[in-house]
């Protein structure tokens, strides 16, 4: 029961927190978005050149400093990493082709049906359906092999470039890039977002919050547990956006984000089919690599460089819809998480 108060707990915040951020100054339905902050950090370090989403987020940061401190406080900070490195980054690589056609990870797309964003049900429906094709592939003996320990130094790398990137944000040297319009250019002050990151990071390292989890473990173990955190961030989106009069109920004019519902859904079960495999969503993703796992790490370095490649080849969508060769990429990514999922089968060969 106190396990199950805490992932509502930190579902709840985790929604109400996010609208906050939006009240505040960020996109509309992008309190959090680990895909779409991922993105925004490539830009501002120069990996990518679209200038309308570029800035360091520090929501990002915070997400990783919570988690952090959070882990060594209860002495849960637990360096390790080395299973199937290669094969994690590309996949992480293709997680983020589908949550650009999307336009948002996991968790956006709950803020956006918290924010009545009709679109993002079909994104949902998707999602359902490539976490299923992960949890067949997991059934059938789907293993990226064990991890190993590793030095506490190696583990402390990713909290210390996020202090990098805080500083850079802060400087704000010439080499570091800031978007003057569109979703780059809208955020909330900087110690708020750093702040609200802190909180969501260390509730999430404390209730081991994942939004895959939720659907998986229900599938799965007929644990309900987690789910009851993804309807909670939900209703408390909703709360939010009604108090704030940002709640609109449609398919049209929805901010970041595009009516195509074939690639909402195809770009929404790539991500989710990824996921899985990845043994969990873009927000764990980074928790873990806040508590030392430098598998995530690899898959953080994956997503940002997945981020710069959608955005240098024209892959990502925007709210007019998907790109002219973005369908085409979610497509190839899908074959290739497939392929990664078959050929890393193991139960039959042991």
């Amino acid at each position: 029961m106190k396990k199950t108060a805490l992932i509502g707990i930190t579902g709840g915040v985790v929604g109400l927190i996010a609208v906050i951020l939006v009240y505040f100054g960020n996109p509309g339905n992008m309190g959090f978005c680990i895909a779409c902050f991922f993105r925004d950090t490539a830009g501002g370090i120069g990996l990518h050149r679209t200038e309308i989403v570029q800035y360091i987020r520090p929501e990002i940061i915070g997400l990783a400093f919570g988690a952090f401190l959070m882990a060594v406080v209860g002495k849960e900070f637990s360096p390790r990493g080395g299973s199937s490195p290669a094969i994690r980054f590309v996949l992480a690589v293709c997680v983020m082709v589908g949550a650009l056609m999307f336009l948002g990870c996991p968790l956006r797309m709950m803020l956006r049906i918290g924010g009545g964003d009709l679109n993002a049900i079909v994104g949902l429906a998707g999602f359902i359906v490539g976490i299923l094709a992960g949890i067949f592939c997991l059934n059938k003996g789907f293993s990226l092999r064990r991890t190993y320990k590793l030095s506490k130094c190696e583990g402390a790398v990713y909290p210390a470039v996020n202090v990098g990137l805080l500083i850079l944000l802060c400087a704000a040297p010439a080499f570091i890039f800031f978007s003057v319009e569109g979703p780059g250019s809208m955020h909330a002050p900087i110690i708020m977002s750093l702040i609200a990151g802190v909180a969501v990071g260390a509730l999430a390292q404390k209730a081991r919050f994942c939004t895959v989890a939720g659907i998986r473990d229900t599938v799965l173990f007929k644990d309900t547990t987690m789910l009851i955190g993804f309807i909670c961030v939900i209703a408390a989106a909703v709360i939010g956006n009604l108090i704030t009069g940002a709640f609109n109920l449609g398919f049209e004019d929805q901010p970041v984000a595009h009516d195509d519902g074939l690639w909402n859904f195809m770009g929404m079960v790539l991500v989710g089919f990824g996921s899985v495999l990845l043994g969990g969503c873009p927000l764990r993703q980074v928790i873990l690599a806040g508590e030392g796992n430098t598998d995530s790490v690899v898959v953080i370095i994956g997503f940002i460089t997945g981020a710069a490649i959608c955005h240098n080849f024209g892959l990502a969508s925007s709210p007019e819809g998907p790109s002219q060769y973005g369908p085409a990429a979610v497509i190839i990514c899908l074959v290739i998480t497939a392929l990664i999922a078959v050929t890393n089968i193991t139960r039959a060969k042991e």
